[in-house]
């Protein structure tokens, strides 16, 4: 069954001037954010620093407002971003009614994990019940959710991985998918969507297929580390499209 949105979407497509703009929300991490590849730079001091690049305009939030103007032409789509690099669960509960309720959005995509997970097994707890915060928090104010899992980390460390620092993270990204940890949150959030009845993106899901269908996901990462390629966002987005439709 199609959620809300889409009805919505139509609404506002078939009659804009009774009907009011559509605004979509998506709450998450450098993901959602719309970072890419990480870079070591020179400082003044010359040490190294790291340059993340930023690209909103490839992020997962952007496809999904050009897919859905695409499907309704004549609705006003507004897209809130509130994607913080390096945020965690608790963080996005947080700041919510700083960064998105504001905004009153009809639909918010909530997509947390990749740096939950750095605390192990221990954060499992904390992350899912950050997960229920959020969601019951956007209930509150007549938002529609969803909640979709992040694509998995790399499964080895790339070789045009140079930097100590960062072959270090891959390292630990790698052990905590090998170890099953990641597994164990993504598997919390899938245990939260269900709990609060909300519709599931199991992006996650989604990777792990290609994985085991022989595919290098480690290659469609641009860090090679845990920021997924600008062509890979696009998966982010039809998927989401496809929640709301409800297939």
């Amino acid at each position: 069954m199609a959620m809300q949105i889409i009805d919505k979407l139509s609404a506002k497509n078939k009659d804009a001037f009774s009907n009011p703009p559509v605004t979509i929300g998506f709450l998450g991490d450098s993901v959602t954010n719309g970072c890419f590849e990480v870079q070591t730079v020179k400082n003044a001091s010359g040490g190294e620093d790291y340059h993340v690049v930023y690209e909103p305009e490839h992020s997962y939030s952007a496809h999904v407002r050009r897919i859905l103007s695409m499907l309704y032409p004549k609705a006003q789509i507004n897209i809130v971003n509130a994607g913080i690099s390096g945020d965690t669960a608790p963080g996005g509960l947080y700041r919510i009614d700083r960064d998105l309720l504001p905004f009153h959005p009809d639909l918010t995509v909530v997509c947390f994990g990749l740096n939950d997970s750095g605390l192990g097994d221990a954060g499992i707890e904390q992350y899912q019940n950050a997960l229920h915060g959020i969601i019951r928090r956007l209930k509150e104010t007549g938002s529609e959710v969803i909640l979709m899992t992040p694509q998995p980390v790399c499964t080895y460390v790339h070789n045009f991985v140079h930097d100590e620092y960062l072959r270090d993270l891959a390292k630990k990204f790698v052990d905590l998918s090998a170890s099953g940890s990641f597994d164990r949150y993504m598997n919390a959030a899938r245990e939260a969507a269900l709990q609060e009845q909300v519709p599931l993106c199991d992006v996650y899901a989604k990777w792990i297929a290609l994985y085991q269908g022989g595919v290098d996901i480690t290659e469609l990462l641009s860090n090679y580390i845990n920021h997924p390629t600008r062509e890979m966002t696009e998966l982010f987005a039809w998927s989401l499209v496809h929640t709301m439709f409800g297939v």
